[in-house]
């Protein structure tokens, strides 16, 4: 099973420049096999432009996550705190193995009627494998 994130481009690039090495998230997977993390790009992208790999995921209060993992949000302190106003628990999700996709992928091609998630939506396994078998590559970046 996979799951496909929406993140906002601001972030992905955080992450694709190492700054941000966890997404926080107020709820988690229920699932807990998932085999890659796709991620959307939202407005004004609009493609999936990668994957990666799940680490560790840190179940605790928001303020227990900031102290510990500020170094690694690729936030503000203040996104961070607004983003879990309001919130007694908070996850974050280690980032590992990013790939970053050398064509990201328009998600109307892969998945018909598709609408962006909300925060997540779980994927069929196999569904973009048959993206790469089309000659859509990917390029890797070095584990941070």
């Amino acid at each position: 099973m996979d799951v496909l994130l929406s993140i906002r481009p601001k972030y992905i690039d955080s992450i694709i420049n190492g700054q941000k090495r966890y997404e926080f998230r107020k709820t988690i997977f229920r699932r807990n096999y998932i085999n890659s993390v796709y991620i959307y790009a939202t407005s004004p992208v609009k493609k999936i432009i990668g994957a990666f790999k799940i680490g560790d995921i840190i179940k605790d209060q928001p303020a227990n996550l900031w102290e510990r993992l500020n170094e690694f949000s690729g936030l503000k302190e203040d996104e961070f705190f607004n983003y879990f106003r309001d919130e007694e628990v908070g996850f974050a999700i280690e980032i590992k193995d990013m790939e970053v996709f050398e064509h990201p992928l328009d998600p109307i091609e892969v998945i018909p009627d598709f609408v962006p998630p909300q925060s997540f939506c779980y994927l069929r396994s196999t569904l973009f494998i048959d993206c790469f078998k089309e000659g859509k590559k990917y390029r890797k970046i070095e584990d941070y």
